[in-house]
């Protein structure tokens, strides 16, 4: 009887690798080659062969159909609910609705259908440009760009624009959206790491670190509380009055770095806004980056307090220099061209070394809005566990409208600030300039000359304003101090930080020294 040559199905019986379990003895000589299966029978016919060969394959091909109605499963995803918030926006026109997408980090990933992302696209450019949101901008934004038939069609947009009479329960449907993006993020990432965990080839310890992370990554949304029962609040009212008690006569917030300010404001509190205001060339963001290096660089008596810096104006790299420069007692102009003097280098790496484990986040990036600030913050909190934040600085903020006026705009953003605050349970220091009025009428800043909006002065818990001392002006500075040290060019000069509103103290005025060379302020007292 001849040989009898044939390719075995993937995981059969015989296919798998171990020549013991090929039937041998009662039904012939047997081979295995690769996946190529040689047989001469003996005392068995062929038939007797062939009907276990047929049984080990159809146990594989039931096999592989299980594992393909396991792929086969859809992603979970509502067709509907896409298309009602679709509806929802261009009924609405896009001012709230866009707004509340913002707000719950909806973007056009987190739509299933294809058809819908690229119509949430176009609605996002539409608002993006401030143009008004209707039937004929959308059709036109996606015949413009080509996109037309990558959302189905004119008829299939204008049925998604007619879809719904209302917007009333949009929060419903981006709430049901959200659900739905998240549990596909959660498959997605599931798969990962089960795939992942076949073909480990780290530590236990550390893979199930990396998958924690993961599965944490997936969400980061902060469950919002209901209103609490006042004994909660009054509990915690004591314990703020025993702690004060504890620590009498040292400040219990964040410490400013500043002796006289931190004994009027007794450090800064979880919760509040602090409004910095002052004129260009000041000393602001110098002022703001203090106040960072107070809290995460403390004395050794204090915890250091992780710090998030949203630089909206200058890089990270002029920030790090500014706060190098300063600790070191290095001047910041001569350093960036090369005349440093000799034996300081030393001091600067010393101040590079601190910095760099320094729990310092700085975010860099532009035009932001209050809504993307307060997502990036939130995220931060709950990875760094944030102690104090610094924004540089108010006016940089974009609008969510750019159709309303600037004044409406910079009202939304203080309420946003001051929300993530409450949000975060952590102090907020939020730079902000001041108008022209103190320098026209010769006098000096009040709270209300803070800029484009009175409801920063609402919103803030405390207002500081940064300015020259009564009656000297930035001439006089200049002449006094090239009188006193022509090499240095005036690099000591007085500033007033008037505390122009608290709502837990009193109200004075902080007498500081700015050193311009070093651009870091220091308490009046350190003049030598």
């Amino acid at each position: 009887m001849p040989m009898i040559n044939f390719t075995l199905p993937k995981n059969s019986y015989f296919n798998s690798g171990l020549p013991s379990r090929c039937p041998s003895t009662c039904l012939g000589r047997a081979s295995l080659r690769g996946n190529e299966f040689f047989y001469s029978p003996r005392r068995a016919t062929q038939s007797s062969f062939l009907s276990v060969v047929a049984r080990e394959g159809k146990k594989s091909e039931n096999s592989a159909d299980s594992l393909k109605k396991n792929d086969l499963r859809s992603m979970p995803y509502s067709m509907e609910v896409e298309r009602m918030l679709l509806g929802c926006c261009v009924l609405e026109g896009g001012q709230e609705s866009l707004a509340l997408c913002i707000e719950n980090r909806i973007t056009a990933d987190s739509f299933y259908y294809p058809f819908h992302r690229v119509i949430f696209e176009a609605i996002s450019d539409i608002h993006r440009r401030g143009q008004p949101l209707l039937e004929g901008t959308l059709l036109e934004c996606l015949e413009a760009t080509n996109r037309i038939q990558l959302a189905g069609g004119r008829s299939y947009v204008l049925q998604v624009c007619d879809c719904i009479d209302n917007a009333l329960h949009i929060r419903h449907f981006i709430d049901r959206l959200r659900d739905y993006e998240l549990l596909r993020r959660i498959i997605t990432v599931a798969t990962k790491i089960v795939e992942q965990a076949y073909g480990a080839m780290m530590s236990v310890a550390q893979f199930v670190s990396e998958a924690e992370e993961q599965i944490y990554s997936v969400s980061q949304d902060t469950i919002r509380q209901s209103a609490t029962h006042i004994k909660e609040s009054v509990n915690q009212a004591i314990q703020m009055a025993q702690m004060a008690f504890m620590h009498r006569g040292q400040i219990n917030g964040v410490s400013t770095g500043f002796i006289d300010l931190d004994r009027m404001l007794c450090g800064l509190h979880g919760g509040e806004v602090i409004v910095l205001a002052a004129r260009p060339s000041m000393g602001k963001t110098s002022m703001g980056l203090n106040f960072a290096e107070s809290a995460i660089l403390p004395p050794a008596d204090r915890d250091r307090v992780p710090t998030l810096f949203f630089s909206l104006e200058m890089g990270s790299d002029q920030l790090a220099m500014r706060l190098i420069c300063g600790r070191a007692g290095i001047d910041m102009s001569a350093l960036r061209n090369g005349y440093t003097p000799a034996g300081q280098e030393s001091r600067l790496l010393s101040a590079a070394k601190e910095f760099s484990d320094a729990p310092l986040w700085i975010d860099e990036s532009s035009n932001l809005t209050i809504l993307e600030l307060r997502a990036r913050a939130r995220r931060a909190c709950s990875q760094y566990k944030i102690g104090l934040i610094i924004i540089d600085y108010l006016q940089l903020v974009s609008g969510m409208d750019s159709r309303t006026p600037r004044e409406q705009q910079v009202a939304e953003i203080s309420r946003g600030v001051k929300a993530m605050a409450k949000e975060l349970k952590v102090p907020v220091v939020l730079l902000s300039q001041l108008n022209r009025e103190s320098e026209r009428d010769g006098r000096q800043p009040r709270i209300s000359d803070l800029r484009e909006s009175g409801s920063i002065e609402q919103d803030a818990d405390v207002v500081l304003l940064l300015a020259r001392p009564r009656g000297t002006s930035e001439e006089d500075e200049r002449s006094a101090a090239e009188e006193d040290t022509p090499a240095a060019g005036f690099s000591l000069v007085e500033r007033e930080l008037i505390i122009a509103k608290q709502r837990n103290g009193p109200v004075g005025v902080v007498h500081l020294l700015f050193d311009r060379r070093l651009t870091k302020f220091r308490n009046q007292a350190t003049r030598e």
